[in-house]
């Protein structure tokens, strides 16, 4: 049991709820979670607070199982303005990029709104097409690519949205747009930028000779990295580029060796498809050692908790006791990975 401050009548009132519910596993999780509800329960919340806490447990369920088909398939998030119209070359470049992407075996999410949101699903098709919208009082509902389809949710809230957009994708294409847009892009950047986030491949993309993102990117190094208000490295962890073709090229050869991250204990393993070499690995400790709290980066062999969950077995791995600073960097050390493969 997790510490609690609930009587034992209503514990043993959850074990039963538990022993009746038909989990298959992580029953502590499921035990964390009804704790957690009841405790709330028991501090007699605002009403509003109430309403809050159990709309967006609702609306995460819904998400979750409307992705969980699709779990296999890697999505990326494409982001943009609801404003943007049809012979807008915004529109075009949102529209071809995404259909790219969808060519290449990925699936796009999108708000599911207007605007950038419906070009990019254009191009993807409706079948690689994923909704994630908000309820607005000024908005119609799903665009017509999505609306009605088992691949479409609608929410509430911004937070829980943004958390669906972010979690599930692993590449991420952001168009100009408005406060919204650029909330969700600099939330992105923030969550890489601390390590809340995995490394992924994030494009800010514009169309030629109109350098929204290349005006933003001014910024941060202006005002930003001078003010020493971020690392200049942190402008590694984005790609600012007017070109489709780029655009992808960002995202697809970001997993042209590396594959996934995961922490066992204080050790950061990194899953790769080729074996590192001698030679490679040297080049790692050489350039990236000092990202290291102790020790080296080394070759490694699945651990217990990979092998318990059946975790990509199959790749190769090298890991390291990462300081936990320096994401920006862990980046480049992803990018240097990536190059040891021919392509």
């Amino acid at each position: 049991m997790y510490d609690h401050s609930l009587p034992r009548p209503v514990l043993d009132l959850l074990q039963q709820l538990l022993d009746a519910l038909p989990l298959e596993r992580d029953r502590r999780l499921a035990e964390k979670l009804l704790i957690a509800a009841a405790e709330l329960l028991v501090q007699q919340p605002a009403t509003i607070d109430l309403k809050i806490a159990a709309s967006a447990i609702k609306e995460l369920g819904d998400a979750f199982e409307m992705f969980t088909p699709y779990s296999k398939i890697s999505k990326v998030s494409v982001f943009g303005s609801a404003r943007t119209i049809a012979d807008d070359p915004l529109y075009q470049q949102a529209r071809e990029v995404a259909e790219h992407l969808a060519d290449a075996g990925w699936m796009v999410v999108t708000g599911a709104g207007p605007g950038i949101m419906q070009a990019a699903m254009e191009g993807a098709g409706r079948d690689r097409s994923i909704g994630v919208q908000i309820r607005l009082p000024f908005e119609q509902g799903a665009n017509h690519v999505i609306a009605g389809d088992a691949k479409y949710v609608s929410m509430k809230y911004f937070f829980t949205r943004k958390l669906m957009l972010i979690k599930e994708s692993k590449g991420f294409v952001c168009l100009p747009g408005g406060f919204g847009t650029l909330d969700e892009t600099f939330e992105l950047l923030t969550l890489t930028q601390t390590g809340k986030g995995v490394p992924v491949p994030i494009v800010l993309l514009d169309t030629p000779g109109d350098p929204y993102w290349e005006t933003v990117h001014d910024f941060i190094e202006q005002q930003l990295v001078k003010r020493g208000l971020v690392a200049a490295a942190d402008t590694g962890l984005y790609l600012v580029t007017d070109q489709c073709s780029v655009a992808v090229d960002e995202i697809l050869r970001f997993y042209a060796n590396y594959d996934s991250m995961r922490y066992v204990g204080n050790l950061l393993v990194l899953r790769v498809r080729n074996p590192v070499t001698d030679t490679q690995l040297q080049t790692l400790n050489t350039r990236f050692g000092h990202l290291c709290k102790r020790g080296t980066i080394m070759r490694v062999d699945p651990f217990e908790p990979e092998r318990r969950d059946n975790d990509v077995l199959n790749l190769h791995r090298v890991g390291f006791v990462f300081a936990r600073h320096g994401y920006g960097e862990l980046r480049a050390l992803i990018d240097t990975l990536n190059s040891f493969v021919e392509r």
